[in-house]
């Protein structure tokens, strides 16, 4: 059974245990260079010193375990029929989400109930493809599918409290809307595997022929829509000959400058060993936000490649699905697009060219009538905002 809190609470413990050992790496190095400058006639007290140290962090370390431990036999002498599904709820989803985004892919190792496979949600809690048509009022030949950015789940479409698309989309153009949860701590290709099979598994259950698949992605979302595509194209699967419309809003197509930073800063902090402690916890970031440096879809970005390489190999090129128009929405946080700081930060997270698919050496063939430039918005104002809603409803008419 199911138990997101227990989970979560041992992860909690396991990561203050850990946190012991880098705070005594970083006063290991430090020691260790002031014990150098001191000459030879130091090395007694530097045994001692060490000797003491090493004590106190292993006690604070060990402790913490031991704290976690009772409170993980706690939790367990009172489990509940539901099994405490955290994210079944907006603010433990949002939590879920963003440990998940983390380290989604560490989580999905350790075989955590916080590694959420991907599925479809329907006020929060998970509904099996063949059952889905059964909950829904009124099924129609007409799908679209919502899938959610890093560290977010499908409760982030109703942000600001408007009425999300996927509802305006039904009342308005006659769609049944499709929301997605899925681990953004795991590669985006495997994730555009596990989307290509729900999808696959979600039309052959369907009651009544489905003749239009639009799939709208935000942020990392529109990259899992797009391997998604890709991998089912290769497959033969059914289920894509139906896409009519891949449409991402806010996707660093190119790469996030952000998940770029990081990597280079993990990179320079390493190669001292006062800062190589802090290079190893940025290290740990997930496979989805390493896959965010440059807008990695296949397999082939990753596989036996040392992730921490400086230097990354060029990704591979992925067609835009044929038979389907692929529209963009980039945002700038500055009215004017053109404004040396909407040039600069872009939306926050996404700069708007990469939103846009271009490069100095990349370029996603988008075509421009298909895509939307909003100004004055930030990253995630995309994911409710009443022009790429009118943008949306037209593009879908």
């Amino acid at each position: 059974m199911t138990d997101e809190v227990r989970s979560l609470a041992r992860l909690g413990f396991q990561e203050l245990s850990a946190a012991a050992g880098g705070l005594w790496g970083f006063h290991r190095a430090i020691a260790t260079r002031a014990f150098r400058a001191s000459g030879p006639g130091a090395l007694p007290a530097r045994a001692i010193h060490d000797a003491l140290a090493s004590g106190v962090y292993s006690s604070l370390a060990g402790a913490t375990r031991l704290i976690g431990v009772a409170a993980d036999t706690a939790l367990g002498r009172r489990l509940v029929e539901d099994g405490r599904a955290l994210s079944s709820t907006p603010r433990g989803a949002l939590v879920v989400g963003a440990v998940t985004g983390l380290i989604g892919d560490e989580l999905e190792r350790q075989g955590s109930d916080l590694a959420e496979p991907m599925s479809v949600r329907l006020d929060g809690r998970v509904v099996e493809p063949a059952d889905f048509a059964a909950a829904v009022d009124a099924p129609a030949e007409r799908l679209v599918v919502f899938a959610h950015g890093l560290m977010e789940s499908e409760f982030a479409w109703r942000l600001g409290g408007a009425e999300p698309y996927g509802a305006r989309l039904r009342r308005e153009l006659g769609f049944t809307p499709v929301e997605l949860r899925y681990n953004s701590g795991r590669h985006i290709s495997e994730n555009g595997r596990s989307l290509a099979d729900l999808l696959e598994q979600l039309v052959e259950a369907w009651p009544v022929e489905v003749k239009r698949i639009v799939l709208v992605g935000h942020s990392m979302g529109g990259l899992v829509s797009r391997s998604a595509c890709h991998q089912a194209a290769l497959r033969g699967d059914a289920w894509v000959e139906h896409v009519r419309h891949v449409i991402s809003l806010g996707t660093p197509h190119m790469g996030a400058p952000l998940a770029q930073g990081v990597h280079w800063a993990s990179a320079a902090l390493h190669a001292l060993p006062e800062t190589r402690p802090l290079a190893s916890f940025l290290r740990r970031r997930s496979a989805g936000i390493r896959d965010l440096r440059h807008g990695s879809l296949v397999d082939a970005d990753w596989l036996d490649r040392d992730p921490d390489a400086l230097r990354a190999v060029a990704c591979e090129e992925v067609p835009l699905l044929e038979g389907a128009t692929h529209c963009f929405v980039a945002a700038t946080v500055t009215p004017n697009p053109r404004h040396p700081v909407a040039r600069l930060v872009g939306d926050f997270l996404v700069l708007e060219a990469s939103a846009s698919g271009r490069a100095r050496d990349r370029r996603v063939p988008f075509e421009a009538e298909h895509g939307m430039v909003v100004g004055g918005a930030h990253h995630i104002a995309l994911l409710n905002h009443p022009a790429v809603y009118e943008q949306l409803r037209d593009w879908l008419a």
